[in-house]
């Protein structure tokens, strides 16, 4: 297995110095970061901390996007690769983030309907989880429940970041939630939802 590369944050490396200068002074402040290797071990994850976005699209008409809250998580770490760890996300805890509502179709009555078991049964299975069983490159795999359904996903374009002593782990992973016996569809031949859902994975840690 290739050694996931622990990245520094480009987004702030572009912009590490900056030149201030007027009739007295001259100064130039430079962003803390730091490059790390994720020590071997068992690494708990900060719930609070840790964001899960995702996003479903109706085909040709809108999106919906939001987070769910993680419950809770670890990530094992053997050699300086990853190579174990599960993550339990609160399905009880879905907040809309778009703005594709109006007084008839209202974020309530989207949550009550993504709870039901036209989609995540919620009341029946109100967690899903993913299982870390090994990583490759900037990939790491892992067997994916929802609605007591498993199946083998992959979290890909992995990067870690380290800055202020914390770690942050970024991937984006999509699936197909018909595979999950999520497979509600629209009675009407114009509104089409897709079949994937995307993540974007935001998950913290101490060093």
């Amino acid at each position: 297995m290739k050694k996931i590369k622990v990245l520094a944050l480009a987004a702030l490396a572009s912009t590490a110095f900056y030149a201030c200068t007027s009739s007295t002074e001259s100064e130039t402040d430079e962003v803390a970061d730091e490059v790390v290797t994720l020590s071997d071990g068992s690494h708990e994850i900060s719930a609070e901390a840790s964001e899960v976005s995702w996003k479903g699209v109706m085909l040709g008409v809108k999106e919906h996007t939001g987070t769910v809250a993680l419950q809770n998580g670890t990530i094992e770490v053997t050699d300086g690769v990853i190579t174990g760890g599960s993550f339990t996300v609160d399905l009880a805890n879905i907040v809309p983030t778009d703005s594709a509502y109006n007084e008839e179709q209202t974020r309530e009555k989207l949550v009550g309907h993504l709870s039901s078991p036209d989609f995540f049964d919620v009341e029946n299975h109100p967690t899903a989880t993913f299982v870390i069983t090994g990583s490759e490159g900037t990939t790491v795999m892992g067997d994916l429940t929802i609605r007591g359904t498993t199946h083998p996903e992959k979290v890909e374009n992995v990067e870690i970041h380290a800055v202020d002593g914390v770690v942050n782990i970024k991937g984006n992973m999509t699936f197909d939630r018909k595979q999950y016996d999520v497979s509600f569809d629209v009675p009407m031949k114009d509104m089409v939802i897709s079949d994937d859902v995307e993540l974007d994975l935001s998950v913290v840690s101490m060093m």
